[in-house]
């Protein structure tokens, strides 16, 4: 039976974990992002040997469960004696950290396929014309290809980060006390999942609203005149 009076405690119980929502999926997000694009610029190398390494680990990131490699990350990793006495242990034993790690890990493979996709669309003229200027590889990039780039697949990377809030929910796998596994513990007290994931449910849906209008904005404000 539907009770109205559970709405506001499932609300207080689920906002205890909004925070930790937000900061596992900015910071998974931008662990993504930054890891992106030297995967992007190595899977568009004209060397197969730069090439292979990295479209391997695209390969098998995109082809296992985010949960699977959370799972992966959080125990398997703590049975290797190599990572326990290495200085990133204390890291690794942290299930927010590995939360992060994992997700940002497997938004780096998406996000980085996207970015080696619009930069192979890019005409290839326009590294012929910018080597025939005589600029460097590198300002070239930054200059030229990458503006374009990014500017092509702002729509994707809105959605990616949407992705990545979705994802956050897999961290209550491994005990992190964001807003999913704050409501399943509410659940467990309360024996009112109805009322108490609908609550979840609609702050993920006002997050992804606020994403989505953050992305829009930018699209706005990066867009050539007249297009």
């Amino acid at each position: 039976m539907l009770s109205f009076d559970l709405f506001l405690p499932a609300f207080m119980a689920v906002k205890n974990g909004f925070l930790l929502t937000i900061l596992i999926t900015i910071a998974s997000f931008a662990l993504g992002q930054l890891l992106a694009l030297p995967i992007a610029l190595a899977l568009t190398s004209e060397r197969k040997s730069i090439r292979a390494p990295f479209s391997t680990y695209t390969f098998l990131v995109r082809g296992s469960p985010l949960l699977v490699q959370l799972f992966i990350i959080y125990y398997g990793l703590g049975q290797i004696d190599a990572v326990r006495h290495s200085i990133f242990w204390p890291l690794l034993r942290n299930p927010v950290y590995c939360a992060i790690l994992a997700i940002g890990l497997n938004s780096a493979a998406y996000a980085g396929e996207l970015i080696a996709g619009a930069i192979r669309q890019l005409p290839a003229g326009q590294w012929e014309a910018g080597k025939a200027l005589g600029l460097h590889h590198r300002i070239l990039l930054i200059k030229v290809i990458l503006p374009q780039a990014y500017r092509a697949i702002l729509p994707a990377l809105g959605n990616e980060l949407i992705l990545v809030m979705k994802g956050s929910t897999l961290a209550s796998a491994v005990t992190v006390m964001e807003m999913t596994g704050a409501a399943r513990v509410f659940v467990a007290k309360t024996y009112a999942p109805f009322e108490t994931f609908l609550i979840a449910g609609t702050c993920y849906l006002l997050m992804g609203a606020v994403f989505g209008r953050i992305f829009r904005a930018i699209e706005a404000k990066v867009a050539i005149p007249g297009r």
